[in-house]
């Protein structure tokens, strides 16, 4: 990331340097090793479950918005938004998404109900970007994304 002279990087502030996207280092050394460790197992969870099923592919959103790892089939899957000394998931959900979100409304955590309340529908559903610091964070966000695409029965 490209700071000014004497500025140091804040928590939450993205990877911006649009010369190449991140590679691996990088974003360990951006995210820190406590992200880095949930950052991997949602990844790993992602391949395990939905073996071949998403490439991730790096996106540059300008400046302020940085780097961030899509995952997409025909709709998007999820976006993991390294930022700094931590990461965030985005979940874009559908009207039929925020039906069965609706259906289970009391099972979810009432930290991301509430998330979930308060995030603005858009006309192509509600945008949630839910940062993950423990492993009920990363839990709600494959839920979540279960919930969105139901993993293909495994042989």
């Amino acid at each position: 990331m490209i700071l000014p002279t004497n500025t140091l990087p804040q928590i939450g502030d993205r990877i911006a340097d649009k010369s190449a996207p991140p590679d691996d280092s990088a974003v360990r050394e951006w995210i820190g090793a406590e992200a880095l460790e949930h950052w991997a197992k949602l990844r790993n969870w992602i391949d395990e479950f939905y073996p071949g099923v998403f490439a991730p592919d790096w996106l540059y959103g300008g400046k302020n918005r940085g780097w961030s790892l899509r995952y997409k089939k025909t709709k998007a899957f999820t976006t993991l938004v390294p930022e700094y000394r931590r990461f965030s998931a985005v979940v874009v959900m559908g009207g039929a998404e925020r039906e069965k979100f609706e259906e289970r409304r009391y099972v979810w955590r009432p930290q991301l109900v509430k998330l979930y309340d308060e995030a603005k529908t858009y006309i192509d559903g509600k945008w949630l970007t839910l940062a993950i610091s423990s492993a009920d964070d990363l839990h709600d966000v494959t839920e979540l994304l279960a919930m969105k695409r139901s993993p293909p029965p495994r042989s």
